[in-house]
């Protein structure tokens, strides 16, 4: 595999974790301040914001990064140079148009939203975030289209550092913002939480600063690279995006999968709800899926994101050259490390959902009850946001589509009456299954155009998911015997369960993936040496 896809899946996979984490370890704070039911105007804002998003981005940063990757590969420097100098006004216009939509559309979405009036929030309180939020629409897309270009030189830091700065700072002016309203002004948690969600425009304007540095730093480099491009300098802006545009329309499916199964459920859960005389607790429990438990199991996905980035130009290369065997190892690694990632992450946040959910929130069976069954969702997002950018490098552009198209339409026809049974687990079961058929169509034609086979991927897949068996089986024993001393009452022995359990898992899952040579076999030479030292 190559050691670029390597390097570059640590660094993002790095930055990733880290804004994750810090994404997650924030709402402890927030949640205290304003409480449960106030965090889910938060999510109100941000669903929608996500949606317009992906449709300002339109996939131009991905697209850029695989059109950059592939012409670099061919010696032509010139081309990507003079694709990043007109794309980077058409993000501007974008970003600009889709701010004005969306403020203006605020009002609408929240009258739809608001499907009963025993519902907690009035239409007012939601359009007024969704426009605070908007406005990060304005830099959010400028941003995003800069990393891209970066990643298509290989180059994955500025990225992981950008995203990891606008994340902190995004925390702080939140954290700070509803402590001031709250303490020093004397509004309302609901006037807090407006204030917070235009913190999205503050983080993007301090990532764009840290891609600035990024660029002046290397410019240099590259521009002694474009001195000895070989590529054609009269390469018309026309052909350039009449390629990116078959690039783009699947790229934005991809980034919008998410947001869309989100949107089914802000638009039908609310209704579902009250048809079974729920209303009055609708708006806390969708605050659940959508926005606390919907953090914490995005978490493991960052493994499938980070090889999505990563994957993409790498892959393209291959494609390029006509190496199939070079795509083929990289397919056999990418495979094997989501699942001996995000197994174990998965299992432990099934087996904690009880103690993480009072630790990070507050003692509620049904956050629980929420987290639990959503946990297996993650392996579900990180394999549809993988598979997706396999299908965008080999040029099957119309599936992507016409797989999502389909996950999407299962999620609309069984959310409401999945919701009438099971309520809220109802929605994460939609959800699965529209995932589940699209990764699954997605997985089926990558094979069939690859001719891709791999007895030995299935085999080593078996061996992690029996690893995972025996690790979740320990850490339930050492779970159970820790309540044998006492109840996890407080958060302090919340703390504590999750610690020791968490603890126990990882030494068993890792001694097993070491002792049998797994884990060298994955991330290659350099653990190899490292094990060695250890007489591993």
């Amino acid at each position: 595999m190559s050691s670029n896809l390597v390097k570059g899946t640590a660094i993002l996979s790095i930055g990733l974790f880290l804004s994750k984490a810090l994404g997650l370890l924030y709402v402890i704070p927030l949640y205290a301040m304003v409480g449960e039911e106030n965090l889910g105007l938060y999510q109100y804002a941000y669903i929608p914001y996500n949606i317009m998003l992906s449709f300002a981005i339109s996939g131009m940063p991905i697209a850029v990064s695989r059109y950059v990757s592939k012409y670099n590969a061919l010696g032509d420097y010139q081309a990507g140079r003079k694709l990043l100098k007109s794309s980077q006004w058409i993000m501007i216009g974008s970003g600009i148009v889709s701010f004005l939509v969306l403020f203006f559309l605020a009002e609408p979405i929240a009258q739809i939203v608001r499907a009963d009036d025993e519902q907690v929030f009035t239409v007012d309180e939601i359009a007024g975030v969704i426009r605070l939020v908007s406005f990060a629409l304005i830099v959010v897309p400028f941003m995003s289209l800069t990393r891209g270009f970066f990643q298509g030189y290989q180059q994955f830091t500025p990225t992981a550092v950008s995203q990891l700065i606008e994340q902190i700072v995004r925390i702080l002016f939140v954290l700070a913002g509803v402590y001031i309203v709250l303490n020093f002004t004397e509004g309302s948690e609901k006037t807090a939480i407006s204030f917070a969600v235009f913190a999205a425009f503050v983080g993007a304007v301090a990532g764009l600063a840290v891609l600035y540095y990024y660029w002046r730093r290397e410019k240099p480099q590259m521009d002694s690279l474009l001195a000895e491009s070989t590529g054609n300098a009269d390469v018309r802006l026309k052909d350039m995006y009449r390629e990116l545009i078959v690039y783009i329309f699947p790229v934005v499916l991809v980034g919008l999968a998410n947001p869309l199964f989100q949107f089914v459920d802000m638009l039908t859960f609310n209704r579902a709800m009250a048809s079974i005389g729920l209303a009055s607790v609708s708006d806390g429990q969708l605050g659940m899926l959508n926005f606390s438990t919907h953090k914490i199991v995005m978490i493991p996905v960052m493994v499938g994101t980070a090889f999505s980035m990563a994957i993409i130009p790498i892959v393209t290369g291959y494609y390029t050259k006509g190496d199939r065997l070079g795509m083929t190892r990289s397919l056999d690694q990418v495979f094997q490390i989501i699942a001996f990632l995000t197994l174990p992450m998965i299992t432990g946040l099934m087996i904690l959902s009880d103690e993480l959910y009072h630790l990070l929130f507050e003692q509620s069976q049904v956050g629980a009850d929420i987290l639990r069954t959503y946990a297996p969702a993650s392996l579900l997002f990180a394999l549809y946001s993988v598979s997706g950018s396999i299908l965008q490098a080999i040029d099957r552009h119309k599936w992507i589509i016409l797989n999502l198209m389909i996950g999407l339409l299962l999620k609309l026809a069984l959310n409401m009456p999945l919701i009438r049974l099971f309520e809220a687990e109802g929605a994460i079961y939609a959800t699965m299954i529209g995932y589940g058929a699209a990764v699954a169509m997605n997985i089926g034609v990558a094979i069939h155009t690859l001719r891709y086979r791999s007895r030995m991927v299935i085999r080593r897949l078996f061996l992690i998911v029996l690893f995972n068996a025996v690790m979740g089986l320990a850490a339930w024993a050492v779970l159970r015997g820790l309540y044998l001393f006492g109840e996890a009452d407080g958060k302090g022995d919340a703390f504590l369960y999750t610690l020791i359990t968490a603890i126990a898992g990882a030494l068993v899952y890792a001694g097993l993936a070491f002792r049998s040579g797994l884990a060298q076999k994955l991330f290659g030479d350099r653990l190899k040496r490292i094990t060695k030292k250890f007489g591993m």
